[in-house]
């Protein structure tokens, strides 16, 4: 079994930091997106879409999306649980997963690839407008996330799940989108001081 990172993206840091949450530990290989290293033919026949993070089982059978292979470890290893027991608790953990997937952490990606200007040729065309349009969603779901806290101590439920992990790592690259996270959201500091101050919440970061 092996894993295909890259440093310093999100959606590895999801991966890295839900294995830690679980306490497993698996081999790594570091994919080099500066040196364009996904875009080798070889890579390409692991992740077709040329993405990390990438998951190679002892068959050979490759997963390429951060979720699906937080999803191959919980029922791996069922314990601690990070995506909810029982109907209700899945549920409501895969409904707040996508809200914060979607309306977060996309935004902050749009945002991100849109305006920086190391992206622009990578990213064709570069919308600008568009990146500065994402920014606006993001800063409107963040003032909903925090009326939410202010009801329950985590995203999802009452306690840490894979949704706590999704919008902290989303939250986090909104530096490298060059997003403010405004000061008068009370709720959503206390929460992100309390999810960064997790051992977990460092690795990858």
């Amino acid at each position: 079994m092996l894993l295909y990172l890259s440093a310093r993206s999100p959606n590895p840091r999801r991966v890295q930091f839900f294995l830690a949450e679980k306490g497993i530990t698996v081999p790594e290989v570091t994919v080099d997106l500066g040196a364009r290293a996904h875009w080798a033919e070889d890579f390409r026949k692991l992740s077709p879409r040329r993405t990390v993070p990438v998951l190679v089982l002892d068959d050979g059978t490759a997963i390429s999306e951060s979720i699906a292979i937080c999803r191959y470890f919980e029922e791996v290893q069922p314990e601690p649980n990070l995506f909810g027991t029982g109907a209700q608790e899945v549920a409501v953990v895969e409904m707040w997963q996508r809200r914060v997937e979607i309306e977060l952490m996309q935004a902050v990606q749009f945002a991100f690839r849109h305006i920086h200007p190391a992206l622009a040729e990578r990213e064709t065309p570069q919308v600008k407008e568009w990146g500065e349009a994402n920014k606006a969603k993001v800063l409107d779901f963040l003032a909903f996330l925090d009326g939410e806290l202010a009801h329950r101590p985590f995203v999802a439920l009452d306690r840490f799940t894979v949704a706590d992990i999704t919008a902290l790592v989303a939250i986090d690259f909104m530096r490298a989108a060059r997003i403010a996270v405004p000061e008068t959201l009370l709720n959503l500091a206390r929460w992100r001081a309390e999810v960064s101050a997790r051992p977990a919440a460092h690795v990858g970061a």
